[in-house]
C-alpha cells in the first residue's frame, strides 16, 4: 500500500515560516521524483514545487518561486519543503508524491497562514 505522510503544518502568520516533512516507504521514494502538492478550499490541488530523485534539480510553481525550498534525504526516505515570507494565499492542505502523482494520497498537513 502506498503511503505518504506530511507533517509540520501550523497556524503562522504573513511573513512567516514553516518546515513541512513528507516520510514515505523506499519503494515509493527511492529513485523517484517528488513534489509538494497544495490544495487551498475550493481549488484544485497543485504542484508547488518537485526534485529529482538524486536531489540535483528542482523546479517551482511561480507563485513560490524564491520563497520555498524543497529537499530530500534519500537515506531517510524524506522529503522536506521550507516555506519562507508566507502568505494568506499560501493557506492550504499541503501534500507530498512522487511527481507524477501516485493514485494514493496521504492525509496532508494544513498550513493557515493568518494574522
Amino acid at each position: 500500500q502506498v503511503q505518504f505522510v506530511e507533517s509540520g503544518g501550523g497556524l503562522v502568520q504573513p511573513g512567516g515560516s514553516l518546515r513541512l516533512s513528507c516520510g514515505a516507504s523506499g519503494r515509493i521514494f527511492s529513485g523517484y521524483v517528488m513534489g509538494w502538492y497544495r490544495q487551498a478550499p475550493g481549488k484544485q490541488r497543485e504542484l508547488v514545487a518537485r526534485i529529482s530523485s538524486g536531489g540535483s534539480t528542482t523546479n517551482y510553481a511561480d507563485s513560490v518561486k524564491g520563497r520555498f525550498t524543497i529537499s530530500r534525504d534519500n537515506a531517510k526516505n524524506m522529503a522536506y519543503l521550507q516555506m519562507n515570507s508566507l502568505k494568506s494565499d499560501d493557506t492550504a492542505v499541503y501534500y507530498c508524491n512522487n511527481y507524477p502523482a501516485l493514485r494514493d494520497w496521504g492525509q496532508g498537513t494544513q498550513v493557515t497562514v493568518s494574522s
